[in-house]
């Protein structure tokens, strides 16, 4: 039985793709007391409210993470906290920067101190693929975070709240995804343009990045990075998956924008470990004066070790992504 199970949960950026994922399977499967959807948006609260119905169970704030008093007012009762809300468009960050530093590093750690300060239990947090060694402002921003939320274990040490952070790659189906715009130029006949036909990606899907989250709950005891081990693909092949025999053009990539992702830096693989049943990797605090303890059932990952998506062992063909995607 997981920890989340029966207990009161709070998202913030309840409303997005991952949020509306997470609500359903949290009704469906953790019965929780109650799930507090903390969000700034109230269209969109208003449309997930049709969605969800009256369920007795959910509660509705608005809010921004930019606001800590307001944060701490929702997570009040709160045991667990999922935070999904960030500032993630890499081209829209280069233009705006302090925008995104505002929401995710700022908001970041007013997450951190409203758990803190009204006992909130567990806090994860989303990161991406792009807070590997970052070459983007959104990266950078999101790294930042990463950190925040790890080193919050130390300002957390004599209370009973402990941090982790799921890290992962581009996910299907989420909201400004790709899937719907190279759909929607098949139908119309055109050339779908990738930003390099030799572009590599980690592609998750909805339900996979909720499980994580869940399970992270689960084993962290706080201090935990968790990537998931999954399949690589090549852009080009999702292109042709997604419409098969549609032409295509390259258009170079965008500012901020790298040709291969990474998800565990050579630096990091020094700290990994691999889960036993290898579907995760957990990359450990450098610094951990609050009495952490890796998981059970890990071990290294060995020397010289990096995630990236060019050098992965693993690839999705095109047939596995047009099931997916089916």
């Amino acid at each position: 039985m997981s920890v989340l199970q029966r207990a009161s949960l709070l998202i913030t950026g309840g409303t997005g793709s991952f949020g509306k994922t997470f609500t359903r399977y949290a009704l469906d499967h953790l019965d929780p007391a109650r799930l507090v959807i903390y969000s700034r948006d109230e269209l969109k609260q208003y449309e997930m409210r049709q969605q969800f119905g009256d369920d007795p169970r959910l509660r509705w704030f608005l809010g921004d993470v930019r606001d800590e008093r307001r944060l701490a007012r929702a997570m009040h009762g709160v045991d667990h906290v999922v935070h999904a809300a960030a500032l993630k468009q890499v081209d829209t960050a280069e233009y705006n920067p302090f925008e995104f530093v505002k929401t995710n590093v700022l908001g970041s750690q007013n997450v951190i101190e409203a758990a803190i300060d009204t006992g909130v239990q567990k806090v994860v947090a989303l990161s991406t693929d792009k807070a590997s060694s970052p070459i983007n402002l959104y990266g950078a921003t999101k790294l930042t975070a990463d950190k925040l939320f790890i080193s919050g274990n130390h300002y957390a040490a004599g209370y009973d709240t402990r941090f982790a952070v799921v890290r992962y790659g581009n996910v299907m189906g989420s909201r400004g995804s790709v899937i719907p715009y190279f759909r929607r130029l098949a139908a119309e006949g055109r050339s779908l343009p990738i930003t390099d036909l030799r572009c590599t990606r980690f592609f998750i899907t909805l339900e996979q990045a909720v499980r994580m989250v869940v399970d992270t709950f689960d084993l962290m005891q706080g201090g935990e990075l968790l990537v998931p081990r999954i399949p690589s693909m090549k852009v080009t092949d999702l292109a042709q998956a997604i419409a098969p025999g549609a032409e295509m053009h390259d258009v170079g990539l965008r500012p901020g924008e790298k040709l291969h992702e990474e998800m565990i830096s050579p630096e990091e693989g020094r700290r990994a470990l691999v889960l036993e049943d290898g579907r995760y990797y957990v990359i450990q605090p450098d610094l951990a004066t609050w009495g952490y303890r890796a998981p059970s059932g890990t071990t290294p990952v060995g020397p010289g070790f990096a995630y990236r998506s060019d050098t992965n062992d693993e690839w999705y063909t095109r047939d596995q992504i047009a099931a997916i995607l089916a």
